[in-house]
């Protein structure tokens, strides 16, 4: 059995999924930037989804977001579905679009792992309605919408907003070179912007990539051992107690009470009326 989701209303979260293979159906052009912003814009406003960074890239997507109201998981399901939708009719794929693993989804614990662009906080979208899937007589596809890049609360209770954006460029710039020192040591080449924008979106990567890595559920940054000890034990706990709610569930008990942070049990199987399958501090 899988692990149970931790949802934590207000939790800042690093989200990571990847196409079918690594195809290259995300290769940087202005539909499809158009067709994703535009989707992400109606999603966020949709869950009440904060957005502090986003990049697409030719094979996968990277968000950093804060879930103020615990509903993410939802956030995900409708932004992946609408965009695979969206990049079916787009690219003329035929099939999957995301690959067929789990979306990897990050706790942000600390400031520490927070690494943004320069645009934090300050950076407005408007999007028009991409002419590829999105029907122009739906009244749910607005002509227009609005994505802003808000700062997240790690560095709102840590810094002004320029020292916030500050510090992050100080941090970037470190994991800059970090990366150009790596390319070099291991002979690598950069394709470059220009020859990105020109791959074949059915074309795939064919680097090594190991298989079955590891999947982390948070992240607490460099020298945070207090932190980790402190996330490893919240999470044990978590799993621990939905465990023992899990086996009174199914022995029949119906009135078992989830812990905190409980997401498919209480969306699937709570009763409000009777009180039945609940959960501390989220129903």
């Amino acid at each position: 059995m899988t692990q149970p989701r931790l949802v934590v209303p207000g939790d800042t979260l690093m989200i990571t999924r990847r196409t079918l293979r690594r195809h290259h159906l995300f290769r940087p052009d202005s539909a499809i930037r158009q067709l994703y912003l535009y989707t992400l814009a109606l999603c966020a406003r949709q869950f009440g989804i904060l957005v502090h960074a986003v990049t697409l890239m030719s094979t996968h997507e990277h968000l950093i977001v804060t879930d103020p109201q615990g509903r993410y998981p939802d956030f995900l399901r409708r932004l992946h579905r609408l965009v695979s939708l969206g990049t079916k009719v787009l690219r003329k794929w035929e099939g999957p679009t995301w690959d067929h693993e789990q979306s990897s989804v990050v706790r942000l614990l600390t400031q520490q792992v927070t690494v943004l662009p320069h645009e934090l906080g300050r950076r407005l979208w408007t999007v028009k309605r991409p002419e590829a899937y999105f029907d122009t007589k739906n009244r749910q596809w607005p002509d227009t919408v609005e994505l802003t890049l808000t700062l997240p609360p790690l560095l709102e209770r840590t810094y002004d907003a320029q020292a916030g954006r500050e510090a992050v460029q100080v941090e970037l710039e470190r994991q800059e070179r970090l990366a150009h020192h790596e390319i070099k040591k291991r002979g690598w080449r950069v394709l470059g912007a220009e020859r990105i924008r020109r791959l074949s979106p059915y074309r795939r990567a064919t680097s090594f990539e190991p298989l079955r890595d590891r999947n982390p559920t948070f992240a607490v940054g460099r020298g945070q051992k207090k932190m980790f000890l402190q996330a490893v034990a919240e999470l044990r706990a978590f799993r621990n107690a939905y465990r023992q709610a899990l086996e009174q569930w199914r022995a029949g008990l119906r009135s078992v009470v989830f812990p905190q942070g409980t997401w498919c049990m209480c969306r699937v199987h709570c009763d409000l009326s009777s009180s039945r399958t609940c959960c501390e501090g989220r129903l």
